[in-house]
């Protein structure tokens, strides 16, 4: 019997497509429900806008927080994960929920720049729909997570660390190596090369300190994701930094995601507590 590729989520996880189904029907009801302001562009390109997500009856300047959906890198958009502005709103920060280039149709050098360019624009903008830009957090998931690791971290070719005033991380099953990406059923579509590899990995780069980083993984997940986030914590550990890895019980990749909706549940309070580290 062949063994699963240990990133071939769809058939790893229990109830995968009843999972995407609920997210799914969670975005929809947040994007009904919450104030809201759709599709503002930070870039010229298609995919270069984001949504933002208000919380009722709050007075600005307002924390803002920003997530970055997963996908590895090729797949979803961000009408599929607005359910995590639920907890972020809950919590009085406005959501900016991010959509990017997907590959192939950009490489990987463009996705982390548009990351970091949708980051600057909502600091930019931040008086211009009531956020206050000195309290700017961000979260990111799987493919989202190894982004949003770039807004605190310089890779190997990069002359400068990114200018973005990040206060604090939260970075969930994301990946941090793309070494074993190359060898998966992942490497056919995504077609990453030799120099994107060393470029991109976040293990390669330089941590910045300053902001207060969280590195999340659930119990259930396959051993890449448990062997990154550590790799992670240990490499910004031999540059003086201090990331929190925290195994969450009873989760997997799936759960893990769909949890960032649930104010009440473990990473909900994750969540929130990101938030509540911009404020300091």
């Amino acid at each position: 019997m062949t063994a699963i590729d240990p990133f071939d989520i769809p058939n790893l996880v229990p109830d995968f497509e009843a999972i995407k189904d609920g997210n799914l029907a969670a975005s929809a009801r947040t994007r009904a429900t919450l104030r809201s302001r759709f599709d503002l562009r930070y870039g010229d390109g298609p995919r270069q806008r984001l949504d933002l997500f208000f919380p009722e009856h709050a007075e600005g300047p307002l924390p803002i927080h920003m997530f970055i959906h997963g996908g590895y890198w090729y797949l979803n958009d961000k009408e599929m994960f607005t359910f995590p502005a639920e907890t972020i709103t809950r919590n009085g920060a406005i959501a900016a929920i991010v959509e990017y280039t997907l590959i192939p149709n950009a490489r990987m050098a463009q996705l982390v720049d548009e990351v970091r360019q949708a980051a600057r624009w909502l600091v930019a903008n931040a008086a211009s729909f009531g956020g206050d830009p000195t309290a700017f957090s961000a979260s990111g998931h799987s493919a989202g997570g190894h982004l949003a690791s770039y807004l605190a971290a310089r890779a190997p070719h990069e002359a400068q660390a990114p200018d973005i005033p990040l206060k604090s991380l939260l970075l969930v099953s994301g990946l941090y190596d793309l070494r074993p990406i190359t060898t998966s059923y992942l490497q056919p579509d995504l077609q990453l090369t030799g120099e994107e590899v060393a470029s991109f990995s976040p293990l390669g780069a330089e941590q910045i300190a300053g902001p207060e980083v969280v590195v999340a993984v659930g119990h259930n997940e396959t051993e890449p994701f448990h062997l990154q986030a550590q790799d992670l914590c240990y490499a910004a550990g031999q540059r003086g930094l201090e990331y929190q890895r925290i195994t969450l019980p009873e989760l997997d990749h799936m759960t893990i995601v769909r949890d960032l909706g649930r104010p009440e549940s473990r990473m909900g309070r994750m969540l929130a507590e990101t938030i509540a580290a911009s404020r300091g």
